[in-house]
């Protein structure tokens, strides 16, 4: 029997486009799309062909020339890629403004990451119901878990409060963490964390602002230095 060929390992970079794709994908599917070209869906998600296919190569699909890809069937094979033919149960660290917002956003469910439980340190949010679900105590976490077989925790605390989230968290046998807290976390070898700094976005949407802004300042320079060329040349 030959010996099992582990699969080939997709960078980091072709992995953050493939939920773009899906996204598409899963769009073009609803309004009626059976095939889509490297072109196509370069276009809409805002890459280059050569890069699309690239990506798509890693998990064994190539296309065919004057057909494209066929929508569906890319779609399964995403899904299956990102691991999301079945579901992934989160646990919410913080029931502040944040965390209330993230566990009544119906779409994490819609998308295979049902939120298992919220859970925070304030007794005055401890027993309230936010989105369907109750905000249980801390000390609750490990329970909760256990008992729903939760990989994937989401912290959603002040930042003093991060590192204390993350460390329960891995003790409780997480291994993904998803972090809002605008703090670096220390956790152990072969924990996944994922750092969402909303500031750090926007400082990047600036970058584009003042980039587009200078455009068409430069642009305005431009058209004005050419009428005042030709009024000299009148």
């Amino acid at each position: 029997m030959p010996p099992h060929r582990s699969r080939r390992r997709i960078p980091e970079a072709t992995v953050a486009r493939l939920p773009v794709y899906l996204q598409i994908l899963v769009d073009q599917a609803g309004e009626g799309v059976e095939n889509i070209s490297s072109e196509g869906l370069a276009e809409l998600a805002g890459v280059n062909a050569a890069k699309v296919r690239k990506d798509l190569s890693y998990l064994g699909s190539y296309g065919t020339r004057g057909v494209g890809y066929e929508v569906d069937y890319l779609v399964y094979q995403i899904r299956r890629e990102l691991g999301l033919d079945h579901d992934w149960p989160v646990v919410i660290v913080g029931a502040g403004n944040l965390g209330q917002a993230l566990a009544g956003y119906g779409g994490f469910n819609d998308r295979g990451f049902p939120v298992a439980g919220l859970v925070d340190i304030d007794d005055d949010k401890v027993d309230t119901v936010v989105g369907g679900i109750r905000v249980r105590p801390l000390d609750e976490l490990a329970q909760i878990v256990a008992a729903r077989n939760v990989s994937i925790g989401v912290i959603a605390t002040p930042p003093p409060a991060a590192q204390d989230a993350a460390d329960r968290l891995v003790k409780a046998g997480v291994t993904s963490i998803l972090n809002f807290a605008p703090v670096v976390l220390s956790v152990p070898v072969g924990i996944t964390v994922r750092k969402v700094d909303l500031a750090v976005e926007l400082q990047i949407l600036s970058y584009h602002e003042q980039r587009r802004a200078a455009a068409s300042q430069g642009g305005q320079l431009h058209a004005v230095s050419t009428d005042r060329g030709r009024g000299a040349t009148a």
